[in-house]
């Protein structure tokens, strides 16, 4: 498909460059006049070093603090990370959250806004869209109904957490705060923050649970495929998980009444897919599936969206000891999504029970991925289906169901619109969720462009999607189990506390969404596994695959779960090994509860049980390789099929002669990676593009390399024909060939005409940027934000997943956001790193540090007990009451 006219002058086409959405352009509405004083400023060196510094916190000496209990003590290193101790637990969240605001109080006001769906108020109609869709899921409400569900101690938690927030902001102005307000605030916004509530960070694990909401994606791509190919040719698009070549991360066990057991024998049953969607409601699917995409991605989208992490037990490492790793893979920002904290309790008791350190969010409290002095743990996307489009039959305020016509549920909402009119939308919902599909008509009202996409392109009036003559509208409603409250933040802190293998499934039997695997290990020599998440339970009429028919009933959540018990988990397996990348949990013969059928489809899972399994006496330092790791599971495959294409020789025949000697890595320094990563997105485009509408189009992750590697050895398949060539019929190796001469051509532009100055890293960037002011439009604000030019290796699906959309060039979308490796036998040896720095202040030494470490693959010391943090501190700032 999407061949060259002909021979070699015509194939120097090359797939389309777009960039992804960004956030808000925050000073799309600014005047002039504060334009120009921006420049004013920024133009004077002594007054800028002024500006830049004065929101940069205060690290060292003594503060009072409204509210404290008692005296606290911050210890940070030389990268800035904060290790806290005090004697209450009150004095520990209260601090906690005064260090958080110190270091990243814009972003966590920002994210606050988004959560709320009142991103407009700050940045006016450039946050529209978002809230749009953020006021019609409802974020906020529930987060405000989740407050009362929490135990006492969480609840106390909280409140202390947003009193130290509070604590930050009292007396401090804008410009005390961020670079980014005293801009804002030349530009005419009048503004001041509003006071931290308890509700500001339960808010954000929805955004959490949003990002990593499972297959809604694929539940409206594969319907829009089928409409657009067929559901056959759709069919080839979305391929199984493959069992029998890629191990599930737990390999034995069943469910024995309401319980899994990892000795029972298997007893399972696999589900039949869905016939295809009517196509009579694409266009409204195709609309919901472009208004969805407008909200920011906090934590990141696509199918880089991922994770690794693993554990062995102490017969396979060098030590005797368990050893615990995870890299989560996220989006990329700046600041990045984790800081990092110690949150220690100088006495350990039931008072005061916290010894730990980690990662956390800012604006939570607590550590979410880390250790204490017990125990370890990891996290990776279980990616469960916990969403479901349905297509409702509704007419007027009403929607038809089982034969009857029941009211809809009305809601009203404003979102007050910074420099503009207030917008109100009617938000209307079936018992299933909210109509997505009035987003789209509520977006036209509003002035939003909902014409970037192809698939929107083919919708001549999304609004009326499916309207029949008698007043009957086809909508399209979601039904998703983060929008039922429930107390996940009690999980987060009594994980933190959990002190051996039951505590911690204790704890985590409180984490709703999103759905998790969880890895686990402890000083006393244990490694486990808990899958996590509420997931609903379908009736029969409803596999979770494609939209389901709203009106009937057999397609209903039955409105029960998997019971927790049930869920697999296991506990000191015999292999000593237990990897996780998002591939399959467990093996639906064996496993009878619908977990999902969208998994990652286990290239990095398998490579990783390869490297484990190789070595038995693994170290820290083994592990820190194993995460860096860049061998290309579709190298292997499509490279032998590239080598067979005849090419002519010399200047196009160069590339080709690299891959004869390619070992399939995909380092930043090699030149055969760059070309064969040109060839692949060639061979992508080139493909699929002239049958599949642009939203549609292969992105080069997990999923296409099994599409791709199922289709090479059918070399006339009906795929590699280009449908926009009349006289002729392409086959495999025409599309190869136009594949290795476009990539060859382009390589020459982008680089350079001789193959020796060719390198991945050159084309694989990692560009941070602010996700508001840095993506302002004006060059000379963003450059005070965004830092870049990291020549990095690695790519899309592979251990090391510095992951790029095909779509859109070899930029690095997504990447590791955090590198830890924990050895339970010494804490004081584990080793982490940060995507970004821990600070969000522009310029502040600690903005983009751990960049440089995080981009070479190195790691920092991991101080833990009191005695290594004094020893390892920088700075030491007393908290008085």
């Amino acid at each position: 498909m999407v061949e060259a006219d002909n021979g070699v002058d015509a194939a120097t086409t090359t797939a389309p460059t777009t960039r992804p959405r960004p956030w808000p352009r925050v000073l799309r509405w600014a005047s002039v006049v504060g334009v120009l004083l921006v420049l004013a400023l920024v133009a004077g060196l002594t007054t800028s070093v002024v500006l830049v510094r004065k929101s940069w916190p205060q690290t060292s000496g003594e503060l009072t603090l409204n509210g404290l209990e008692g005296e606290v003590r911050v210890v940070r290193d030389d990268a800035g990370i904060p290790q806290i101790y005090a004697d209450s637990t009150h004095d520990l969240m209260l601090a906690q959250g005064f260090v958080a605001a110190q270091d990243r109080f814009f972003e966590m006001d920002v994210r606050r806004h988004a959560t709320a769906g009142r991103l407009s108020e700050l940045f006016g109609d450039a946050g529209l869209e978002s809230d749009l869709v953020v006021r019609t899921l409802g974020w906020r409400e529930v987060a405000e109904e989740e407050l009362p569900l929490l135990k006492p101690a969480t609840r106390s938690a909280l409140d202390a957490y947003a009193q130290g927030v509070n604590a930050y902001m009292e007396s401090r102005s804008l410009s005390e705060m961020s670079l980014e307000y005293t801009l804002l605030d030349l530009t005419g916004l009048d503004y001041q923050p509003e006071k931290w509530t308890a509700v500001d960070s339960i808010a954000w694990l929805k955004a959490m649970a949003w990002d990593l909401r499972g297959n809604l994606d694929e539940e409206i791509g594969r319907a829009l495929a089928s409409a657009a190919v067929g559901p056959e040719r759709a069919a080839d698009l979305y391929p199984s998980y493959p069992y029998d070549q890629h191990q599930p991360i737990v390999q034995q066990g069943g469910v024995v009444g309401k319980r899994f057991d990892q000795d029972a024998e298997a007893g399972g049953r696999r589900l039949l897919p869905r016939p295809p969607l009517d196509p009579d409601v694409t266009r409204a699917l195709a609309s919901v599936r472009r208004v969805l995409d407008g909200v920011p991605a906090l934590l990141g989208k696509g199918d880089g969206i991922g994770s690794n992490a693993w554990v062995v037990d102490g017969d396979r490492t060098d030590t005797g000891a368990p050893i615990l790793a995870n890299d989560p893979h996220l989006g990329i920002s700046l600041p990045g999504v984790w800081t990092q904290v110690g949150l220690h309790c100088r006495s350990v008791s039931p008072a005061c029970p916290y010894d730990v350190a980690g990662f956390s969010f800012s604006g939570v409290p607590g550590v979410v991925i880390g250790h204490n002095r017990d125990i370890a743990w990891g996290f990776t996307n279980l990616g469960p289906d916990v969403t479901d489009l349905y297509v409702e039959r509704v007419r007027g305020d009403t929607w038809q169901y089982d034969g009857q016509q029941l009211p809809l549920t009305l809601r009203k909402e404003k979102i007050e619109v910074k420099g503009g009119d207030d917008v109100e939308i009617t938000v209307r919902s079936t018992s299933h969720g909210p109509l997505l599909s009035d987003l789209a008509s509520a977006a036209a009202d509003a002035g939003v462009d909902l014409t970037e996409d192809g698939l929107v392109d083919q919708v001549t009036d999304v609004g009326t999607a499916g309207l029949d003559d008698d007043g009957q509208e086809h909508a399209v409603s979601l039904a998703w189990t983060a929008l039922t409250p429930r107390p996940t933040a009690d999980a987060l802190l009594a994980l933190d506390r959990a002190s051996d293998w039951n505590e911690f499934r204790a704890a985590l039997s409180d984490f709703a969404a999103p759905g998790q695997n969880v890895v686990y290990a402890d000083t006393q020599g244990h490694i486990g596994y808990q899958a996590t998440g509420l997931v609903p339970i379908r009736r029969a009429g409803n596999d979770g695959r494609l939209p389901a028919a709203g009106w009937r009933r057999d397609t209903d959540w039955t409105g029960r779960h998997i019971p927790y018990d049930a869920l697999p988990h296991v506990l000191d397996p015999a292999s000593g090994i237990i990897a996780t990348a998002n591939q399959a949990v467990i093996d639906p013969g064996r496993y009878a509860p619908y977990l999902t059928s969208d998994w990652d489809l286990g290239y990095r899972s398998n490579r990783i049980d390869q490297l484990l399994a190789a070595d038995d006496e693994l170290s820290v330092d083994a592990m820190s390789a194993i995460q860096l790791d860049d061998w290309s599971a579709i190298g292997e495959v499509l490279t032998p099929y590239l080598l067979e294409v005849d090419l002519p020789r010399g200047y196009y025949s160069d590339g080709q002669r690299l891959l004869r000697s390619w070992n399939y890595r995909e380092g930043a320094d090699s030149a055969a990676a760059a070309y064969f990563n040109a060839v692949w997105r060639q061979v992508l485009h080139r493909t699929f593009a002239d049958e599949l509408p642009e939203g549609l189009r292969p992105d080069g992750g997990d999923r296409w390399f099994a599409v791709v590697s199922a289709l090479l050895p059918r070399a006339r398949a009906t795929w590699w024909d280009d449908i926009s060539t009349d006289d002729k019929v392409e086959r495999r190796n025409d599309i190869l060939r136009a594949s290795m001469i476009a990539a060859r051509d382009e390589l020459t532009a982008l680089e350079s005409p001789d193959t020796d100055e060719w390198s991945w890293g050159r084309l694989h960037r990692l560009e941070l940027r602010s996700a508001t002011l840095g993506e302002s439009g004006i060059g000379i604000i963003e450059r005070l934000f965004n830092r870049g030019g990291w020549k990095v290796g690695g790519g899309s699906s592979l251990v090391n997943a510095t992951s790029w959309d095909a779509r859109e060039g070899y930029e690095v979308t997504t990447a590791p956001s955090m590198r830890m490796v924990v050895p339970l036998d010494d804490l004081d040896a584990a080793r982490w790193v940060n995507l970004t720095g821990v600070s969000g202040h522009a310029f502040h030494p600690n903005y983009t540090d751990q960049t440089d470490l995080w981009a070479r693959g190195e790691t920092l010391p991991w101080a833990f007990s009191e005695d290594d943090v004094d020893q390892a501190g920088e700075d030491v700032l007393v908290l008085k009451p």
